[in-house]
């Protein structure tokens, strides 16, 4: 997986972090990387892992041994990052939850190395379905990109989950009281009223590409 801007070694490291966590499902060692890449010590590794870091590319947590984390998902056959593609989304009523156990993902976006440096998060994207954000140039059949979080802010355009009716739904976010108000951006469609308690933010839209190009 060629990345601009990566000089050979941090880029070797790069394609072996991506392959072993492709086949094992689980990322690998320092040592795993030392011994794979033949690199003289434990310390260059940790070198080179600092720069991916610092260029976006991975997330690491060194109280842990296995703790690289690949940002951006994937890449493609000829090396361009991707974004997999997990499902749909509501861009009207609410629609049901898709099943929790079901991960595979339905298509892969290409995105550039640029767009994930800046997210600098793991981002999954979901295909829109209806019109009720179209006032926010979000159309039906449009990709949405979404950085997982639940600490939003007001006006942020997020992926609700109402826990009790198990719906999920494109909308903007606002918090009214006990109350939040999942505000459409069409103007012929009123507001949904939710407890607080009773939503769950699965992440907000940081890019929309129309008709899924």
């Amino acid at each position: 997986m060629p990345s601009s801007g990566l000089k050979k070694k941090p880029q070797q490291i790069l394609n072996f972090i991506v392959s072993f966590g492709d086949e094992r499902r689980y990322p690998p060692t320092v040592r795993d990387i030392q011994q794979a890449c033949n690199i003289s010590s434990t310390s260059v590794v940790n070198y080179n892992l600092n720069v991916l870091e610092r260029e976006g590319y991975i997330r690491r947590d060194k109280e842990v041994s296995r703790g690289i984390e690949v940002l951006g998902s994937t890449a493609n056959s000829n090396g361009q990052p991707c974004i997999p593609v997990l499902g749909y989304i509501a861009a009207g009523e609410p629609i049901p939850v898709p099943d929790a156990d079901s991960y595979e993902p339905m298509d892969y976006i290409e995105v550039s190395d640029t767009f994930l440096k800046q997210i600098r998060e793991q981002l999954y994207a979901l295909r829109v379905k209806g019109l009720s954000m179209i006032d926010a140039l979000v159309d039906d059949g449009d990709i949405v990109v979404i950085q997982p979080l639940d600490n939003v802010r007001d006006g942020d355009m997020i992926v609700a989950w109402l826990q009790s009716e198990q719906e999920v739904t494109l909308k903007r976010f606002y918090k009214e009281g006990d109350l939040i108000r999942l505000q459409p951006a069409n103007a012929t469609m009123g507001p949904i009223y939710v407890d607080a308690e009773n939503l769950a933010i699965q992440g907000k839209v940081v890019a929309v590409l129309r008709g899924g190009m």
